[in-house]
């Protein structure tokens, strides 16, 4: 990269073949798209193997993007769409937590608490993990875009491909599942 290079002018000669640039754009991008990835797919392996393939996916279809569009956005959606395909790949494991989660059980791990909240914690953390597993990875996606991202409907309609009713939808089943699965869990506390 040069000094003083814009975006553009980067994006540009990644689209020309220079590998330099184009690792310029991995280098900026992929802790974002590690977060979003791990926040789909709910663990470390599993958003590794997205970006590293949502980066083979952009780089492969380059001469597709759009100069006009953010390189941010368009591979945003990539690694949607791959996270998507990795759920669907494993929907027999579900198994993964979000990173919501983890910032919880972190707070949680602070206050020391005695083993009978340790192992109470960790059973609700299977409960939720099994209730996000049982979503179909269009709902969890859905979800995970809105309740973690905070993103709007409208861009989640765009990343997803869907008219924004299905996207209510999605988010709407989602909900529905998780409060019938995890409504048990309330009358325990």
């Amino acid at each position: 990269m040069q000094v003083g290079e814009t975006a553009p002018a980067i994006l540009a000669r990644a689209r020309e073949g220079d590998g330099e640039a184009f690792r310029a754009l991995v280098e900026q991008h992929s802790r974002g798209a590690f977060r979003l990835a791990f926040r789909l797919t709910g663990n470390d392996q599993d958003a590794e193997d997205v970006v590293q393939e949502s980066f083979i996916r952009a780089y492969r279809q380059l001469d597709r993007f759009e100069a006009r569009a953010n390189f941010g956005t368009w591979l945003h959606r990539i690694v949607v769409n791959c996270a998507m395909d990795a759920l669907r790949s494993r929907r027999s494991r579900r198994t993964g937590a979000m990173a919501a989660l983890d910032d919880v059980a972190g707070e949680l791990a602070s206050v020391r608490p005695g083993p009978e909240r340790l192992a109470r914690s960790a059973e609700i953390e299977d409960k939720v993990q099994a209730s996000l597993g049982a979503l179909s990875a269009r709902e969890r996606v859905a979800f995970t875009l809105r309740h973690c991202e905070g993103r709007t409907i409208e861009e989640i309609g765009k990343t997803m491909g869907l008219r924004t009713n299905a996207v209510k939808h999605c988010i709407f089943r989602a909900v529905r599942k998780l409060r019938a699965t995890l409504e048990p869990l309330r009358g325990e506390s």
